[in-house]
């Protein structure tokens, strides 16, 4: 070393990456949804056939200093970033139970959906509970986890879960169903969404004055999705009227999609029916060909503005990284 020369000080460390969890969750098609009269707490009990399908949001938990939502992908404006998003919530609850803060960012990259009767809001609650047990180490068990997905919304616990699974009560409480597949899916998408309150009171205001039976799930459908068969579900599906008992109450709020249900069926569709409380429209295919074939035809007909194909079932939530 020459005289009077020094060694630079080292600089500083560079900081470390957050860690963060990405959870893939699916959409759900309500194979059957059987909805009984109003309860004294304002919601209904249901038998709510629960068949997830190939369609996904990944929900991101990154390290933060406070709680925050971003979202990105189609129709991500509409979805709301604050307290009011179920990923939001799921992270509340669960450090909550954990007695932590629930500092967190939230990534959405959203791909079901939006207001569409998919359980996307749902799909989001149970991803980011999951991402954020895995980013935290909490290590909260399946009937705990189970039972925050409940506080947070009816259809909130079968996205955890995936597959097939029969929904009672509000369409909390789950049975798992077998069901075989492949089965293919076409769903057109509607221009704006329905709210789900709006619907069920459409539907208490078209049977009000009428006896309305408690729900049971029928015995053809959980056959025929058991043994996989497109054809034996979609008889069944005719036999009792397409199995949306909500259908009639999204088609008086929105006549239009009457129009896409006989576009669906047109096009050589085996069974067509309203996606939950709707707007989206599903249709069941033979197969994967005729699936495109049907989504071609839809997006042909100017009746959705957009048509998706799905395989079901499709596992539920998952840690993808």
């Amino acid at each position: 070393m020459t005289s009077g020369s020094t060694t630079p000080a080292p600089g500083p460390a560079p900081a470390a990456a957050a860690r963060s969890v990405t959870v893939r969750v699916p959409a759900k098609v309500n194979v059957q949804l059987a909805v009984g009269p109003p309860r004294a707490d304002g919601f209904h009990d249901l038998a709510n056939v629960f068949l997830a399908v190939g369609l996904y949001d990944e929900v991101t938990a990154t390290e933060a200093d406070a709680l925050r939502v971003t979202v990105t992908g189609p129709d991500a404006a509409a979805v709301p970033t604050d307290t009011s998003n179920l990923a939001a919530r799921a992270a509340q609850l669960l450090a909550a139970r954990h007695g932590r803060e629930p500092n967190v960012h939230l990534h959405i990259a959203k791909d079901i959906p939006v207001a569409g009767g998919m359980a996307g809001g749902s799909a989001d609650g149970a991803g980011a509970l999951l991402a954020c047990d895995a980013l935290w180490g909490t290590r909260t068990g399946t009937d705990e986890l189970l039972r925050i997905c409940a506080e947070l919304g009816s259809d909130v616990p079968f996205s955890l879960v995936g597959g097939a699974a029969l929904g009672r009560g509000r369409g909390e409480r789950l049975t798992t169903l077998s069901a075989k597949g492949p089965l293919y899916w076409v769903f057109a998408v509607a221009d704006g969404g329905l709210s789900t309150p709006e619907v069920y009171g459409e539907f208490d205001r078209l049977v009000a004055g009428r006896s309305v039976p408690d729900p049971d799930p029928s015995p053809a459908v959980l056959d025929a999705l058991g043994s996989g068969d497109p054809a034996d579900l979609a008889a069944a599906l005719t036999a009792i009227a397409g199995g949306n008992d909500l259908q009639p109450a999204a088609l008086s709020l929105r006549p239009s999609l009457a129009e896409t249900l006989e576009a669906g069926t047109a096009a050589g569709a085996l069974a067509a029916l309203v996606s939950g409380s709707g707007p989206t429209c599903a249709f069941l295919a033979a197969d994967e060909t005729a699936a495109v074939e049907v989504a071609a035809a839809l997006e042909a007909s100017g009746t959705c503005r957009k048509a998706r194909v799905a395989q079901a079932p499709a596992p539920g939530a998952v840690v993808v990284d």
